[in-house]
């Protein structure tokens, strides 16, 4: 067994108590394989977690409707945070939205014509609680293929009205460096929403203002009565950063974005290797 290791470098971690209340771990690059299935040891590590009374929530940037990689592992309180804090989906029951966390539509608007302005090339997606549309120009993810197509200013359109609020907007550029993109979309309207990435590739997901993984994170655990300090929490990417921060003890994926492993003191074992896992196992045996 691959067991978590501690990288000097960073500030010492703020430990969590032996035994924490609730798990936090993203999905794609962190508890997920790189084909995107559940390993057996880590399946029998998060039902062990959950029988021992520590809850575990998935807390990612994908859409409540793409959960079915997990959605037979979330046990008794069927609860998912999705779309990077934007969304709170019971997947117990077919995904129903238990909250949202919208970008408003004029925000996004700004956002688009600040985008375009600073990265000509540009070109955007539209995350709804109905689903995803796109400009002409965006490649379609796998899982949501091409249907209707349109600028993004009609894409915009009176969704909000009709009960269909945006949660993400997504940013796609096809020769920028992406990190080179988030910075540049940062500066050019950072001030309209909340700007990070999760992708190998030019691809900004952007949120509505105050809104991430941690800060919905955050008001789930006050819901529970659970403090920072009794979190533990995994990550691998940029749009992991604020959750890996405000948790008491936070471990990045081997895998993880340089940034990641940068932050954090307690590193862990490849999503591949089931780093999660690991992590989990030995928490266990302390009990």
């Amino acid at each position: 067994m691959t067991s978590a290791t501690e990288q000097p470098g960073p500030p010492p971690p703020r430990r969590s108590p032996a035994v924490p209340r609730l798990i936090a771990t993203d999905l794609d690059g962190t508890l997920l394989r790189d084909d995107k299935t559940v390993s057996a040891r880590t399946v029998a590590a998060l039902a062990a977690a959950e029988a021992a009374g520590i809850e575990v929530f998935f807390v990612t940037g994908r859409p409540a409707r793409w959960m079915d990689v997990v959605a037979d592992h979330v046990h008794g309180h069927g609860l998912a945070i999705c779309a990077n804090g934007a969304v709170v989906a019971d997947l117990r029951d077919g995904a129903r939205f238990v909250k949202v966390r919208p970008l408003r539509a004029a925000a996004a608007l700004e956002i688009v014509h600040a985008v375009r302005a600073a990265a000509p090339g540009a070109s955007f997606a539209v995350e709804r609680t109905g689903g995803v549309r796109y400009e002409p120009q965006y490649p379609p993810f796998p899982l949501d293929p091409t249907k209707e197509t349109a600028p993004a200013e009609e894409l915009l359109g009176d969704g909000e009205r009709a009960g269909d609020p945006v949660v993400k907007l997504l940013a796609y550029h096809p020769e920028l460096e992406p990190d080179a993109f988030l910075h540049l979309a940062r500066a050019a309207a950072g001030e309209h929403g909340v700007f990070t990435r999760s992708s190998p590739t030019a691809l900004l997901e952007i949120s509505g203002p105050g809104v991430s993984k941690a800060s919905t994170l955050a008001e789930c655990c006050a819901e529970r009565g659970i403090s920072p300090d009794q979190v533990v929490a995994f990550g691998d990417m940029p749009n992991d950063l604020e959750m890996l921060d405000w948790a008491g003890t936070a471990y990045a994926m081997a895998n993880a974005h340089p940034d990641v492993l940068a932050a954090t003191v307690l590193h862990t074992a490849a999503n591949t290797e089931d780093g999660v896992a690991a992590v989990i196992e030995e928490i266990l045996q302390r009990l």
